[in-house]
């Protein structure tokens, strides 16, 4: 795919999350998964991400909420890593998932602070 929102789309999603992960889906994708990366890369990240209205550090934040109070852990982590690389504090997390907890109930907030302490202390471990 070569349009000018997947382009678009693949630097950002690459810029947020972790290129080697990215480039990983990508390249792994096959005849099934294919569809869906292009899709994901130019729909969600080439245009929903573009738009002016909110800052990435701001969206990022917003998807840790989401991610937390869906309990989708594996990709949470993959936001945490993104967001302390554009410029969120762990006490910003803290508070987003403090906040989870008030609206979605506290289990939930318990599994978002287990898999922000494991980001953490793998990022503390390879500094």
């Amino acid at each position: 795919m070569s349009n000018e929102r997947y382009r678009k789309g693949l630097e950002i999603r690459r810029d947020v999350l972790d290129p080697e992960y990215v480039d990983k889906a990508i390249a792994e994708a096959d005849d099934f998964t294919r569809p869906l990366q292009e899709i994901v890369t130019e729909v969600n990240w080439g245009t929903i991400w573009t738009r002016p209205g909110l800052e990435r550090k701001t969206r990022i934040l917003i998807n840790l909420a989401m991610l937390s109070a869906l309990n989708r852990p594996y990709e949470m982590k993959l936001y945490l890593k993104g967001a302390l690389k554009n410029g969120c504090s762990k006490d910003e997390i803290r508070e987003v998932f403090l906040q989870v907890g008030s609206y979605c109930g506290w289990p939930t907030a318990v599994g978002a602070f287990r898999a922000a302490k494991e980001v953490f202390d793998d990022t503390a471990a390879a500094a």
